[in-house]
């Protein structure tokens, strides 16, 4: 989005947690937009920046807000991986099943069909068939 924003444009974002994952980057990022010219607005959390204003208040939320989303963030993922381990320790958790059949990718590579056809005929990416061709190399 960078590269495509002009001076004068306005960056809408439904919420912080939306523009960024930590709050090095949430900062990082509205920086690069003002710097450019271009306009955030938070539609949730009801703040704006714009180039040319300097909103102390304003800046001071955004730090706190982006540093709990942040915090939520790790949280969550923390109580994810303990739920999983708890799950696999019971036997229940397998993990999501494979959705590309590396044998039938092999079998079709090793009958010398191109690797962009065999993504066609499997119905897969084509970095995917790339990807397990180099694994076996």
């Amino acid at each position: 989005m960078l590269e495509f924003v002009r001076e004068g444009d306005t960056v809408n974002v439904h919420s912080i947690d939306r523009l960024a994952r930590n709050s090095v980057d949430l900062l990082r990022l509205v920086g690069d937009f003002k710097a450019l010219g271009v306009s955030v607005v938070f539609h949730r959390e009801n703040l704006a920046f714009s180039a040319g204003k300097h909103d102390p208040m304003n800046e001071l939320m955004l730090s706190m807000i982006g540093a709990f989303a942040q915090f939520e963030r790790s949280v969550l993922k923390e109580r994810q991986a303990e739920g999983i381990e708890k799950a696999k320790s019971k036997g229940v958790y397998q993990g999501t099943k494979p959705s590309i059949d590396r044998n039938a990718v092999l079998k079709l590579l090793s009958e010398g069909v191109s690797p962009t056809q065999a993504a066609k005929t499997l119905g897969i990416g084509r970095n995917s068939v790339y990807r397990i061709k180099a694994e076996v190399a």
